[in-house]
């Protein structure tokens, strides 16, 4: 009997190792669509200055709520006051390459505090899914997508892969007390949590949708990465530290808005 048993163990094993590869391939497919469903949310958040540019001045990345009218950025993506004596306007581009449509996007309110902004576009597209308020664990898988160098060749969207690595005050780290500033004392003294990501995010994320590798449903926002060698450095040397907006704050001024998710 001890040698059945043995036996029929050994044959789990190998079955199980045969299997293994199929289910990570089928993961890694299922991921991939998921993405694919993803991007048709995302969009890249631009400045149409004709008088400029013939095209558009990429300044980050948004993607589409609600009922496919709605977009949400940072604040610091939109936050440029523009000129009133020439046509210049916010756009929300969607496409790829250079098949892209741009929408004129009017700014409907704004976050300072936690730097978002929501916009409104005339067509609707594909919205993303919004996740729950509660703060995920560090550990959880998370993805984000976005256009972290712009549009230089056309549009072309990134994915990055990465682990919440902390939920932590939002405030930029300093090496030492002397680097901390006004504004970052009294946010330590009230802090707003934000997530801390295991992931490289660039300039160009800006904005863009954090989001459950799972389900696909909004978990946050892209707001800022830790640069520790200067601005010049986040491209060639970057940190791999990016931070991020809980849901709950986009879910907050939808709800401001009366915008349906």
């Amino acid at each position: 009997m001890s040698h059945l048993l043995t036996y029929s163990n050994i044959v789990l094993v190998v079955i199980s190792l045969a299997f293994s590869p199929l289910l990570f391939a089928k993961s890694e497919s299922s991921f991939a669509d998921l993405v694919a469903d993803v991007t048709e949310s995302v969009v890249a958040i631009g400045l149409y200055t004709p008088l400029e540019s013939n095209g558009n001045q990429i300044l980050g990345t948004g993607f589409v709520v609600g009922n496919g009218n709605w977009v949400v950025t940072n604040y610091h993506v939109v936050s440029k006051v523009l000129d009133p004596k020439i046509v210049q306007y916010y756009v929300a581009i969607h496409g790829e390459g250079r098949k892209v449509i741009a929408q004129k996007s009017e700014i409907i309110d704004i976050d300072p505090v936690h730097d978002l902004a929501l916009l409104k576009i005339g067509n609707a597209l594909r919205p993303v899914q919004m996740g729950a308020e509660t703060l995920l664990k560090p550990g959880n898988e998370i993805a984000f997508t976005g256009f972290p160098l712009g549009a230089a060749i056309g549009l072309y969207p990134a994915t990055h892969r990465g682990l919440i690595s902390a939920i932590t005050p939002d405030a930029i780290p300093a090496t030492n007390a002397d680097q901390l500033t006004v504004s970052m004392l009294k946010r330590l003294k009230k802090p707003e949590l934000v997530y801390q990501l295991d992931a490289t995010a660039f300039p160009g994320n800006s904005g863009s949708p954090v989001y459950n590798t799972e389900t696909g449903h909004l978990v946050g926002v892209i707001n800022k990465v830790f640069v520790s060698q200067g601005k010049e450095a986040a491209l060639s040397s970057p940190s791999g530290i990016s931070y991020a907006i809980p849901v709950k704050h986009v879910l907050a001024i939808l709800k401001k808005n009366n915008v349906r998710y």
